[in-house]
């Protein structure tokens, strides 16, 4: 498991890496903090694991996960499991949705 902060994740978009980016709040939270691009897998779901293997078509994609800010634990968390569960590309963004908006990025749904 590794970390990446805001500049990195812009970086690797720009450079057209392929890479899936998971919201792992709750629906009604994800709806505030949606980086675009970005679908949700709150990591309160019981098939967690099964629905990200799922979404990216295996275990070896790259994955980034992430939540609000980097108070919230729920990233770090589904990080720690994704990596347990024997995915190997998995990619904590901890500044979350906060630390995008104050490096200039948008959220999708920000009103």
């Amino acid at each position: 498991m590794q970390s990446i902060n805001a500049d990195q994740l812009k970086t690797k978009q720009n450079q057209g890496v392929r890479l899936t980016l998971i919201n792992t709040l709750s629906e009604d939270n994800f709806a505030q903090k949606e980086i675009p691009g970005s679908i949700n897998i709150p990591l309160e779901s019981s098939d967690f694991e099964q629905r990200v293997q799922q979404t990216l078509g295996g275990k070896n994609q790259p994955v980034v996960v992430y939540c609000a800010n980097a108070e919230c634990p729920s990233s770090t968390k589904a990080a720690e499991r994704l990596d347990s569960a024997g995915f190997t590309e998995v990619m904590d963004f901890e500044g979350g949705a906060k630390e995008w908006q104050e490096q200039g990025g948008q959220l999708a749904h920000a009103s």
